[in-house]
This record gives structure tokens, sequence and C-alpha cells, in this order.
């Protein structure tokens, strides 16, 4: 008998470097597709999932902004990017049978629905996947905030970010050998620590609303099933 699942509904939030694998631009199809097969699998087993995607592999609005071009417009740049890399996972995950939808924070009517709270609720209640499109819909705001936001409106029993790094580390571990993994951290230690788990404002918003974010490394096959029946796979970052 497989193990009981420790969780009900869950937001995942992956990056768009995510995305790129071993190229320096764009969609790898081959990580997308591994990617849509473990989101299959986890709802097929009866985890209501919603997504949020980020841009940075086609464009990267505070990128730009240092490059020059003024803020607000890289950031509406980087909201369409992620409306492009929500549109390629639907596509993915509908070519293997699965059912989801795009949701944007922006109107872009002739691609994706508009994001209304209840409508999403309905989506993943019906077992079809919410993709979380276009950031917050503001500048300014990154898509971690984004996930974080959207993890509180649907009620998700989980924040799951999806990295290339197995958990949270006391220093970059491609540049320190001596870094070590935290398994476990408050939103105060992450916050009073500086660590480069999500910005400020998503785990300010995470911590008020107490909802538990686990960071793990997307690049081990089968590791967001194993998180979903209790397996204690990178860092978890909670009230206590």
């Amino acid at each position: 008998m497989s193990a009981p699942l420790n969780y009900r509904r869950i937001l995942l939030k992956l990056s768009g470097e995510a995305l790129m694998g071993e190229a320096d631009y764009g969609i790898d199809p081959k990580v997308i597709g591994r990617l849509a097969d473990e989101i299959i699998e986890v709802q097929k087993a009866g985890v209501q999932i919603g997504v949020v995607i980020g841009g940075g592999n086609i464009f990267r609005g505070a990128g730009l902004a240092a490059a020059g071009m003024d803020r607000v417009t890289g950031d509406h740049m980087g909201m369409l990017a992620t409306v492009m890399n929500a549109l390629a996972m639907q596509d993915a995950i509908e070519r293997r049978g699965g059912y989801a939808r795009v949701m944007s924070a922006i109107q872009i009517h002739d691609v994706a629905e508009d994001f209304i709270r209840r409508r999403a609720i309905r989506h993943i209640e019906k077992g079809r996947i919410a993709l979380f499109a276009a950031g917050t819909g503001n500048p300014f705001f990154t898509t971690d905030s984004a996930a974080a936001l959207r993890a509180v409106e649907v009620g998700a029993d989980l924040l799951l970010k999806a990295t290339k790094v197995d958990g949270v580390y006391t220093a970059d571990p491609a540049r320190h050998a001596d870094a070590t993994r935290y398994d476990k951290l408050t939103y105060d230690q992450v916050i009073e620590r500086k660590l480069a788990v999500m910005d400020t404002a998503a785990i300010a918003l995470c911590r008020d609303h107490g909802m538990p974010l686990r960071i793990y490394d997307m690049t081990v096959p089968g590791n967001l099933m194993r998180i979903m029946r209790g397996e204690d796979i990178g860092t978890l970052v909670s009230e206590n």
C-alpha cells in the first residue's frame, strides 16, 4: 500500500530558470515534461494543486531595470513572460492527459482567464491544475510574493518552492564548501539572517498567515511525491 498523503492542497512555485534545463534561455521540453509528469502524479493521488511560475528564463523585470529600462515597463514584460511559461506548462500537462487552467493577474482574455479567487478554488476542487500567471499583476512585486499570496488566497496547506538546490544553506554551497544546510527555520530567522529563500515580502506574508514553506530540489525525480507522503526533504520554514 502507498503511504497516505500529508497534504490536501498545495501551491507549487517554479522558477522560470528551472524550465531552462541546461540551456541559457527559454524552455527545455524535457524539463517541463518531467515537471508536468510529477504534478499530474501528485494530482491524481488526490492532492489539489495550484502553480506559480516565474519568468526569469525569458525576461526578469529587475534585471531589465538594472540595464536602464523603466522598472514598471520591465516588470510588465516579466509578467508577460510568466504567462508564456504558464501556457507552456498547460500544454505539457494537457498533452499528458491532465487538466489545467491558466489564470492571469492581468487581463489577457484571448489566452488566459482572469484570476478570480472563487473560480480558482473551484478549478482546484474539480481536479484541475490552476496555473497562476502574471505575478500579482503589480510592478515591484516578485513571483515569490505572488506564490505566497496565491497560497494564502486558495487556502493551501503548504507552499513549495522548487529550486535546483536541496534546501537553504548558511551560504551559497556552490561557492562555499563549508556551507551547511538548514533542516528547519522560522520565518523570522530567514528575515534576520537575510537568507536567499524568497523575498522579504513573501516571507512576511507567509509568517502573518502561518503558511508553511518548504524549499526542495526539483531536479531529483519523485521529490514532490515524497514530500506529499511526509518525507523530510529540503528545508522547512514555519512558525517554530
